[in-house]
């Protein structure tokens, strides 16, 4: 027996960018709409916690895959903020989103703050910043506790060199599994992996510059709505002093939760933590969670 088969059933949701790059993105729920911007080399599926969390109590929630990542096209160029700003400003025109809160987590917080810079906070409501890469990974004279060049040389040199291998090696820190009595999940560092290894070769080699030389100092002065800074002091990726204490003094009124011993990927291992957090929150009940 045939069976007739609706092509549009099977073909994913994307939009089409200015320079032709589709963007996949998945759209869970219904309610105040909540966009997630992942880190690197991952996809919107490092966000299924958070976003199964927050869908199931009526709010929308939309996590696309940077270009170059997951499930969206992988073209030559264009892995730049300014770049991925219009393309998450794309996103959130084409689906007409509306008191949106912007959710990031590592390399997604400077996407986060570069559309802000570009673009306000007309369509935004709240915004969320985890274990994000904000205002600049860089060691510099301005920036002395930053990240020396030659960590990130050292990265690059990696995923020209094997790449696949690169994947399984930093899961280790990223997860805080190379820690004294950490419990280690061999799952979650395959699922890590396996977003690494279906991101852009390219994408993920020209990220390194992007995350690691962009500063946003600029634009998180502009972040004119609520926001809430989750991080590990234990963040061997990201670590806090160059990133969510600074940040936190940038941008005005910004609230800081500091999670003591949490690693960078703490939206999988303190994800019961950070879903609270983020539903409280969101609903205006952080009071009740503070510690």
């Amino acid at each position: 027996m045939l069976l007739a088969i609706n092509i549009k059933e099977l073909t994913m949701p994307t939009i089409t960018m200015t320079d032709g790059t589709e963007i996949y993105y998945k759209d869970w729920g219904d309610g105040q709409p909540i966009v997630f911007s992942h880190g690197w080399p991952l996809s919107g599926d490092a966000f299924e916690d958070q976003m199964f969390h927050m869908a199931s109590r009526a709010y929308r929630c939309i996590a696309h895959d940077r270009r170059g990542h997951g499930r969206s096209s992988q073209p030559w160029t264009g892995y730049d903020y300014d770049t991925f700003a219009d393309d998450l400003a794309t996103l959130i025109d084409t689906l007409d989103l509306r008191d949106v809160v912007l959710v990031a987590h590592s390399m997604g917080g400077g996407e986060i703050a570069r559309y802000i810079g570009r673009y306000g906070t007309d369509r935004v409501s709240k915004v969320v910043l985890i274990a994000d890469v904000t205002p600049l990974m860089l060691k510099t004279d301005s920036n002395p506790n930053g990240t020396p060049m030659e960590a990130f040389d050292g990265i690059r040199d990696a995923i020209v060199t094997n790449r696949t291998q690169f994947w399984k090696d930093v899961s280790l820190p990223f997860f805080g599994y190379n820690r004294p009595d950490a419990k280690v999940s061999e799952s979650v560092r395959d699922w890590f992996w396996l977003q690494g290894t279906q991101a852009s070769f390219k994408g993920t080699y020209d990220c390194v510059r992007a995350f690691s030389e962009t500063d946003f100092t600029e634009d998180l002065k502009k972040i004119d709505v609520p926001t809430l800074i989750l991080h590990g002091d234990d963040d061997q990726i990201v670590p806090i002093a160059a990133s969510a204490m600074l940040s936190s003094k940038l941008i005005k009124g910004a609230t800081l939760k500091v999670y003591k011993g949490a690693p960078h990927g703490m939206c999988t291992t303190h994800k019961d933590q950070v879903n609270d957090d983020l539903q409280a929150f969101v609903e205006n009940t952080m009071e009740a969670l503070a510690s």
